[in-house]
């Protein structure tokens, strides 16, 4: 297994036309803003697209991205151990704002979704509370709800994963339509 090459933002934004950029987030944080040409593959499909990645990575470097740099340094890896070399993008999107380049952002009539990380937050500190609350009225250890919960986030930091995003990830709002996977594996076969 190779380790994933990195581009910062900088050396990414240079290198645009030359590029094929594939987003792992969940359709709800690609239109909330993503790198205008980027094609949305989320990272719990990446395996559908292994044959097309394929190509495209004979064709010219692919450049995976997502919020921060964990999920696309995971997919990144996980298309190494099926032979397709990849890149990186440091930090993500979140960098990418940050150095003042664009974000495109679609208009669209559907709601937009959160994103993982703010579902994460939600989510962990709902399952939390709750534990703490039914520890106090109905039995103590319904402290152990939270007390998993704690376990599991310094998991995730250790580990840099995270298993509620991936369960999360499964909620029908963040996946994509079957239309919209093939629709995106059309346009990376022709790109």
């Amino acid at each position: 297994m190779t380790t994933p090459t990195t581009l910062d933002p900088r050396q990414a934004r240079a290198r645009l036309h030359e590029l094929t950029i594939v987003d792992v987030r969940t359709p709800g944080e690609y239109a909330e803003g993503h790198i205008s040409g980027a094609l949305n593959i989320p990272l719990d499909q990446l395996d559908q697209a292994l044959p097309d990645l394929r190509t495209a990575a004979q064709r010219g470097e692919v450049l995976v991205v997502c919020a921060s740099g964990a999920r696309s340094e995971n997919a990144c890896r996980m298309l190494a151990e099926n032979g397709i070399h990849t890149a990186t993008l440091t930090g993500g999107t979140g960098a990418w704002a940050a150095q003042g380049h664009d974000l495109h952002r679609p208009e669209s009539t559907q709601k937009a979704t959160w994103g993982m990380e703010r579902q994460v937050r939600l989510t962990a500190g709902s399952v939390v509370l709750l534990g703490l609350a039914l520890g106090e009225v109905v039995h103590p250890a319904f402290r152990l709800l939270s007390a998993g919960i704690a376990g599991g986030l310094v998991f995730s930091a250790v580990t840099n994963s995270c298993g509620m995003a991936a369960m999360l990830a499964k909620l029908p709002y963040n996946r994509p339509r079957k239309a919209d996977l093939d629709a995106t594996l059309a346009r990376l076969r022709n790109s």
